[in-house]
Parts: structure tokens; sequence; C-alpha cells
């Protein structure tokens, strides 16, 4: 049946809409100024010595819901500090989602691991307890929970069977701070939680990562690893363990303490405007968030959209493409490949011509037919992504609800 559109929509007057990556969808005020001024000041700009440094961890801990924080230099750097934590052997395996951001997934080779991809639900993109435990084996080290979007992925289901395996949960909550999963904390139900403060997260350093824990030995050797092995502040430190310099400095330290007076705030602009625009798409055929389970809290790093090339032809490529002329912006696929087509892990280009630690890996575990990962082409290939950020005004929901309209019925017509 063809969906019924209005032929007589309007193409909506051109708004600029605020992007994180400019002063116009950040926020930044004389607090950030005050804070960098007394850093400067000091004269102290390394975290192993300043103030601020401690006050973020101690600030960020309380946050997020765990006992400690080891504050790093990006999200990259804080997985990474994780991964090794669990302390891989070589050739033992990480399951992960082929859904993420590279860095996400080099750590885990870095580490002398073999990254082993669990498929996606379609619609939510995120790895399920099913997929999960289809892709574990007897090698399995450590399983990592992205939440994408800040939507929460079920990783209380996901925990709960790594727990009954002995297996480590590590949570990627990179993009989703003060999200909830059945009004519990997402970063508090693996043994580890990994967060980043890049430039166009909920808060921004720059770069910036967090990795919190409530056990006080996972937390210490976190400290220890971004810290190149050296134990800062304990009798007779030494070199304990292979490991890079991937300490905060002080003044990404300042400009998170001021940030994180206000995400409570930026986190709830966005929240209610996603509601303002799942009303205007209420009537707008084959468009729709992605689906947010009842009990669940979102904080909408960025909005995905389901779009349905039954009903909008083209898909999110042809939708991305008439948004573009409407001057809207949009991310379609959100990635152009799933990770495992990445050079990187594809061709196995890892440390000279060695492919190690591919060399040790089972053949199955770096195997990806296709229709292994059913879901995960399926959420990209229907996924479209907006841009969002805690500037948006209600004239700037109503201009992207517009334009999507608008996009939808001439996609529509052209076909």
């Amino acid at each position: 049946m063809e969906p019924e559109l209005d032929s007589n929509v309007r193409a909506p007057a051109p708004v600029r809409l605020p992007s994180d990556q400019d002063a116009t969808g950040r926020s930044f005020d004389l607090a950030e100024l005050d804070r960098l001024r007394s850093v400067l000041d000091s004269g102290v700009l390394t975290s192993t010595r300043g103030t601020q440094t401690p006050e973020y961890e101690r600030r960020a801990a309380a946050l997020t819901g765990r006992a400690h924080a080891v504050a790093c230099s990006s999200g990259t750097a804080a997985v990474h500090a994780a991964v090794a934590v669990v302390d891989p052997e070589p050739g033992d395996e990480i399951v992960t989602t082929a859904i993420t951001d590279m860095g996400a997934v080099t750590p885990i080779l870095y580490q002398g691991a073999i990254p082993v991809f669990a498929d996606v639900d379609p619609n939510s993109g995120m790895v399920t307890a099913e997929s999960v435990l289809a892709a574990v084996s007897e090698r399995t080290r450590a399983i990592i929970v992205t939440h994408l979007f800040g939507v929460p992925a079920e990783v209380d289901a996901i925990a709960a069977s790594a727990h009954e395996l002995g297996i480590p949960v590590i949570e990627d909550c990179a993009q989703a701070f003060l999200a909830r999963r059945q009004g519990r904390a997402v970063g508090t139900f693996g043994a580890i939680g990994c967060y980043s403060s890049q430039q166009g997260k909920h808060f921004t350093t720059g770069e910036g990562g967090l990795v919190v824990a409530d056990d006080a030995a996972i937390a210490r050797r976190a400290r220890v690893f971004v810290n190149k092995g050296w134990p800062y502040g304990e009798d007779s430190p030494d070199h304990e363990f292979i490991a890079l310099n991937y300490r905060t400095t002080e003044l990404q330290s300042a400009v998170a303490n001021a940030q994180l007076d206000r995400l409570e705030s930026g986190v709830g602009v966005r929240q209610r405007n996603v509601v303002r625009l799942a009303a205007a798409l209420r009537d707008v055929p084959g468009v729709e968030i992605v689906p947010v389970a009842d009990d669940d809290e979102a904080t909408w790093w960025k909005v995905p959209l389901l779009v349905d090339p039954s009903v909008v032809p083209g898909g999110p490529g042809a939708l991305a493409g008439r948004l573009a002329d409407l001057g809207i912006a949009s991310a379609p696929r959100y990635i152009q490949k799933p990770a495992f087509e990445c050079r990187v892990i594809r061709d196995q280009q890892t440390f000279g011509s060695s492919r190690w630690p591919f060399t040790l890996a089972r053949p199955d575990a770096v195997s990806y037919p296709r229709d292994r990962f059913a879901g995960t082409y399926s959420f990209l290939e229907r996924v479209l992504v907006l841009p969002w950020n805690e500037r948006y005004e209600d004239v700037h929901v109503d201009a992207v609800g517009a334009a999507l309209q608008r996009a939808v019925t001439d996609c529509v017509g052209a076909a």
C-alpha cells in the first residue's frame, strides 16, 4: 500500500543547526576560564601533581555510580586500559561488536587478543545476550558491551550470563553518559566502564576518557597502566608491566570539572528535544527513532532513525541526500562498513608483516560470513543518524522534523 503523504508539504525555511564541532553546539562559559586560569597560575599542568584531576575523578566516580574513576587521555585509552586490566594471554578472545569506533577494537589487538564479533539486534544496532553467547568460546577472556547513541544495550542480561561463565564484562559508555538500563546506570553492570569526553560527546574536554570500577585492584591496575606501569605515590615504585603514557592533563580536567556542572541539564535538553522530534515524526511514514526499551532512559548522543526502504525509496542514502538539499546534515549507515571489513581486520594489518596476533586465532574466530551477521548488515542498511547536542532549541527540532517530512515526500514522489 502506498503511504499517504501531503503533496502540499512545503520545503522548510533553512535553519542553521548548532554543531558540536564548534561553539554553536558546545556549552562553555567563565567557569572553564576560571578553572583554567587557576591551573595556569599554579604552574602545574601535569595530572600527577595537580588538584583538578583528583577532583574530576572523585566527581566522575560519583556521577557514574562507581567507587573509583581513573581519568585518561581519550576514550580509546580508556578501552585500552580496561583490556589491559583484563590482561589477556596472547590469542585469547574478546567478544565485541562490529558497529563501533575502531578505537574500541584496536586496543584488543595491541594487547595480543583477538576481537571476536557478535551480531547485533537489527533494530538497536547493539549486541544481545543471545548473540554474545553465540560468539563465546573456551578462549573468551572478556566481553565488551557498547551502548550506542546514548541508548542502553541489554547489558543486564549479558552481564548475568557472563557472570555465570566467569567472564568479565567491559562496558563502552563513550556515547552514553547518564543513560540508565532498567533504572540502573549503564557502566555499573560490568566489572569496568569506559567513557569519553571527546569533542562531540555529552560533555567535552576536546579529548579525554574515564575508566570506572568498584574493585580497588581493578582501578589501581588501570591507573598504573595509564602511567606507563608506574604506581605514582606508592612506596618503592617500579615499572610493573608493559604500559603507555595515557595520562590526562590538568587543563583537560579543569574543563571537565566545569562541564560536569551542566551535564545533567544538557542531557535533559537532549531528551526533551527527542520527545518533540518523535511527535513531529508520528505521521511520517517509513521513519522512526530507534526504539528504547520500557524502563530504560536514553540520553541521546545522536539520534538514530530507522528508515524502511520499502516505504522510503532509496532508504537512508536517498533520504540523506534530500535532507542535505534542505540544509540538514545526517549520516546514513552511521559507519560505512562493519569493523571486520576494515583493512586492519580484513587484511590483518597489524605489526609489520607478521599479522600477529591473528596468527594465534581460531579459524572460526576470524571468519566473517555475511549470514552470521544478518542483524549487523540490516541495521547499517536502514539507519540514518542525525547530529544532536544540548544547544538545540525548538526552532531547530522543528526544522529537522519538517525537513524529514519534506524529504520523505520527495523520495516517494521521485520513485
